[in-house]
């Protein structure tokens, strides 16, 4: 097995490790955007007339891009959205910890900075999920998902 047949193998359950990642994390969002607003708006990136627009698009964008990866549909578009996510949250994380914010990160519960502080292991976590992205975004082509059922189909 060649490295890069290594790496395509591989891909695969990353990309459903991701997918379910990024649908878990949008549950809490979806379900009450108004408290995702309170964590968007902690941040203190973003003007207060973009805050509710984004607390109510961002989940459903992180849900689609989650369930295209789970599914293999449109593998790499997916994977570009969660790589485009996750950048510019860890250059909101990395704006809100030079301000030395004392908050949550707001990723899987609006819970409070007690329960689910941001920090550096945040950071660590999340460029360790931005290389995953990335080698889903290089190696998978959807083999086992849609993409390639469409794929074995049209052949």
């Amino acid at each position: 097995m060649t490295r890069r047949s290594a790496a395509a193998w591989l891909a695969v359950p990353v990309r459903w490790y991701l997918g379910v990642l990024f649908i878990g994390a949008c549950l809490h969002k979806i379900a009450d955007p108004r408290a995702f607003a309170v964590d968007i708006a902690t941040y203190d990136i973003l003007p207060l007339a973009f805050v509710n627009l984004t607390a109510i698009a961002l989940p459903w964008i992180e849900l689609v891009a989650g369930a295209m990866l789970v599914v293999g549909f449109r593998v790499r578009a997916g994977a570009l959205l969660i790589a485009g996510m996750m950048a510019v949250f860890l250059a909101a994380l990395a704006i809100a910890l030079a301000r030395d914010l004392d908050m949550s990160c707001g990723c899987f519960a609006s819970q409070g900075a007690e329960s689910d502080p941001i920090s550096r292991l945040t950071v660590l976590r999340d460029l360790v999920w931005l290389a995953l992205t990335t080698l889903v975004l290089r190696c998978d082509r959807g083999r086992f998902g849609i993409d390639g059922w469409l794929d074995r189909r049209s052949s």
